[in-house]
């Protein structure tokens, strides 16, 4: 049977918020079969519980954003993107304020941090949602048209296409896919960091957005060029990024996605509106396990191997 995990015990860390700029405390903690992933404000009297959930995003801008009785847990794509990644099913996740911290701006800090923590089996079938149809959202006309897809498929791949007409930008590769019954996560897609654009800061602090940001924990660019002195860890960073971010985003589904996700200039949004349009079609999805792992698809099979390097 293909189990469901958590991690062995529990890890800390501190960090600050890109768009906040508080200095934020995150503790990741093991939990039971059938928890899935929980996020609790630790710093509200008395705490409060944010179940990651589609349904429960209440802010989609430049980031994914839970809402619950007027408070939030926001910029929680990273950390799920890791989650995902790295297999965990069920998991704690405690943080003293509202935003998780950024770290280095990508996934690869979370991930240092689920391998310190270690991984645990627990007795119960690992629960997967597998596509049946195509769900689509289409957004704006011509060159401002976005959308997101996803469709049937016997894995788990991702396919995106940027478009930002900036120099930096279109000087890389711009159409990634990554395809996890062949590639790692922890080596394809957790390295890539989030990026910004100098003349957009002004602008996103006024309405209260980047206030924690810098070249720590960002690619940064002004009207032409990278500013980072060290440069790109990828030829595709920008549009790998943008993997790393829907993977943490559709996880809010709430269990691993069996499915081909394809995009055009999708953003956090789109990724939110599509996985309601697919929880709102009973007739585009199943919930599934799988008794004997050699009847999982590659992708799952595989993937503790492959990410925790277990021999």
């Amino acid at each position: 049977m293909l189990k469901q995990t958590t991690i062995l015990q529990s890890v800390r860390a501190t960090g600050v918020g890109l768009h906040s700029g508080t200095k934020v405390e995150l503790v990741l903690r093991p939990a039971p079969a059938d928890t899935g992933i929980v996020f609790t404000r630790t710093d509200l009297n008395p705490p409060l519980v944010f179940p990651a959930n589609a349904n429960a995003v209440g802010d989609t801008r430049m980031a994914s954003t839970l809402t619950k009785d007027g408070q939030r847990v926001s910029t929680v794509e990273h950390l799920l993107s890791a989650v995902a990644g790295m297999g965990i099913d069920n998991l704690y996740i405690d943080v003293s304020a509202e935003e998780i911290p950024i770290m280095d701006g990508s996934a690869s800090s979370f991930v240092y941090l689920l391998q310190q923590a270690g991984l645990q089996e627990l007795d119960a079938a690992k629960k997967f949602i597998r596509v049946l149809k195509p769900v689509e959202i289409r957004e704006g006309q011509g060159a401002q048209e976005k959308w997101a897809r996803l469709e049937p498929h016997d894995g788990y791949k991702l396919h995106f296409f940027i478009e930002f007409n900036h120099p930096a930008v279109d000087g890389t590769v711009q159409t990634a896919e990554v395809d996890f019954d062949h590639v790692s996560f922890v080596n394809d897609v957790a390295r890539a960091r989030t990026f910004g654009f100098m003349q957009d800061v002004e602008m996103l602090r006024g309405i209260g957005l980047a206030r924690g940001g810098s070249m720590e924990n960002a690619i940064v660019m002004d009207e032409y060029k990278i500013l980072n002195a060290d440069g790109l860890r990828f030829n595709d960073e920008f549009v790998r990024h943008k993997i790393l971010d829907a993977i943490g985003d559709l996880f809010l589904i709430g269990h691993p996605l069996i499915a081909s996700y394809k995009a055009h200039k999708s953003g956090h949004g789109l990724n939110n509106q599509l996985l309601r349009a697919l929880l709102a079609d009973p007739e585009a999805y199943e919930i599934v396990s799988f008794d004997d792992v050699r009847q999982a698809p590659p992708a799952f099979a595989s993937q503790s191997q492959r990410e925790w390097h277990f021999a």
